[in-house]
């Protein structure tokens, strides 16, 4: 990698000296399993998920009693350009829903005894208008992947990485391009819902500003400092301060998916802790995930953002678990085992 800022030393270090998985702990999950009152095999990924809890919480008998969905929350300069179809104060509005119960995170959270937890960052100072300055400078970009490995103080078992920031899939699909190739065009999607003008801007702002930082854009962390946000950068955190507190991360959708896009570029095995949730209706998200080797547990079409798929991903986590842990044996059950 060429050389970056001192002030993301840190940071790099704990990206690239990741712990690995227990496997110890799978192959006893999987003893399990093979005596449960159902063929081998035969609840698919609902299975999986319970090898993943146990590989990533270091437990043979992993736990759901504190799984908890994060929402970061950033302001945009390069809403300036016309890229949203909602203005930027609708971010602050929609905290503020969140925490009222108002939101479609809230109900779900609620519904679904999930923890819900709601980090606002620097709202009245939105970054950088991205397609005429950096959107961070290195030394707020490293504090801001400080503050969200914050995120896990509350010791969750399970972490959902979402967001919200009015203009936020425009620099998401700046990262993208900028990580991955291709032009504008290739990666917005219509976000909060733009017509046919809207995207054609944020396509647009998106060359604009891979053009003006194109001599900057040689490391993941320098990527994310000159075209990202607060949100992006402190999902990251989170994401990283998970891996190394044995805690499972569950990647939302387009924007979420951004920061786990950053850790990949440094490190592909700094992600292999996080399940992403669902394959979002914005376009580039698939390219996105095809370009990880990762792919989307669930396919509802969704675009909402908010941590709405990885907390619906966590519901399947919990339901799975209760399977795992609940369903009779054989043995129990006096059912007769596979012959052969």
């Amino acid at each position: 990698m060429p050389s970056l800022n001192p002030a993301y030393a840190d940071v790099l270090e704990l990206l690239t000296l990741v712990p690995d998985g227990d496997e110890a702990a799978v192959a006893a999950v999987r003893e399990r399993d093979a005596q449960l009152t159902k063929p081998a095999g035969s609840l698919g990924a609902m299975e999986g998920l319970v090898e993943y809890l146990a590989r990533w919480q270091g437990r043979a008998h992993p736990r759901l009693d504190n799984p908890m969905v994060t929402i970061f929350a950033g302001n945009h300069g390069v809403t300036d350009q016309g890229v949203s179809a909602f203005p930027r104060e609708v971010t602050a509005q929609m905290v503020a829903n969140f925490t009222n119960g108002g939101a479609a995170i809230s109900q779900i959270c609620a519904l679904h005894e999930i923890n819900l937890r709601v980090f606002e960052l620097a709202l009245e100072l939105p970054t950088g208008d991205i397609t005429q300055e950096a959107a961070l400078d290195d030394k707020m970009c490293a504090a801001t992947i400080a503050y969200g490995m914050e995120a896990v103080a509350g010791k969750p078992d399970l972490i959902c990485l979402g967001e919200m920031g009015i203009g936020n899939t425009t620099v998401a699909a700046a990262i993208y391009a900028a990580l991955f190739g291709g032009t504008g065009a290739d990666w917005v999607g219509r976000g909060t819902g733009v017509d046919d003008a809207g995207l054609a801007r944020k396509a647009d702002a998106v060359d604009r500003a891979l053009a003006r930082h194109a001599g900057e854009l040689d490391h993941p962390l320098a990527i994310l400092a000159r075209l990202g946000g607060r949100e992006i950068a402190a999902m990251l955190g989170a994401l990283l301060a998970a891996r190394h507190q044995k805690v499972p991360v569950i990647v939302d959708g387009f924007v979420a998916t951004s920061a786990a896009a950053i850790a990949y570029a440094v490190n592909p095995d700094a992600i292999a802790h996080c399940v992403f949730a669902h394959q979002s209706a914005e376009h580039g998200h698939a390219r996105a995930l095809e370009a990880m080797e990762q792919t989307g547990l669930l396919h509802l079409g969704m675009r909402l953002g908010e941590g709405t798929g990885a907390a619906l991903a966590a519901v399947l986590a919990k339901t799975a678990l209760h399977l795992h842990n609940n369903m009779a044996t054989f043995q129990s059950a006096a059912v007769s085992g596979r012959e052969g």
